[in-house]
């Protein structure tokens, strides 16, 4: 990316101003990449575990598979799942709040005794599913997030910062030679005059 200015002072002034910005900001962003970098990797950690823990629920569900053909499915459904907003290094993520499970009321006179555990095996599951999507979710934006702020410390440091240095060297050497040749014209210029003086004198 090429920076575009001219050799003056108002061209000049802007890119340190420019530059400054830059320099100020890098900082901020670098520290809000690494709290980025650390989220994603905790959420990685955190989905794992839940894809343990889910795992292993699934074996307990399917360790009572010859029951299930027993088991009124319609007993129970997810009402209401809710939700919260929570915000890492300036990036909004959701968050599961809570899940609302509707149980139908059943005979517990007539049905199997392990339905009740049945039930709260299915709402763990279920729970357990639901929290994982959410962070499956969080995982994502938290890694586009990164990704997005790498590329912007990486636009900073490797191509803007050194862009501008350049520039700056360019027009303060351009305007030191456009100095010196006006200084040397007037040395020139006095020469030529205090000679011209003693030739009429």
């Amino acid at each position: 990316m090429a920076i575009k200015f001219q050799y003056n002072k108002t061209s000049l002034q802007q890119l340190e101003k420019q530059l400054k910005v830059r320099v100020r900001t890098l900082p901020i962003i670098k520290n809000k990449e690494s709290a980025l970098r650390m989220e994603v990797k905790r959420c990685k950690g955190d989905a794992a575990a839940l894809d343990a823990r889910l795992e292993k629920e699934i074996q307990a569900y399917e360790a009572m598979f010859a029951l299930w053909n027993e088991f009124d499915a319609s007993l129970i459904k997810v009402s209401d799942v809710h939700l919260g907003v929570k915000k890492i290094a300036g990036v909004r993520v959701p968050l599961l709040e809570n899940v609302d499970f509707e149980i139908r009321p059943y005979s517990l006179f007539n049905a199997p005794k392990w339905y009740a555990d049945g039930l709260n095996l299915l709402k763990s599951l279920a729970h357990t599913a639901i929290e994982r999507e959410f962070i499956v979710a969080k995982l994502n934006l938290l890694e586009h997030a990164r990704k997005k702020t790498t590329q912007k410390v990486n636009l900073f440091e490797k191509v803007q910062i050194p862009g501008y240095q350049d520039a700056l060297r360019k027009i303060k050497r351009f305007m030191e030679d456009e100095e010196n040749l006006s200084k040397s014209s007037q040395k020139i210029m006095k020469s030529h005059q205090e000679k011209r003086k003693e030739a009429e004198a």
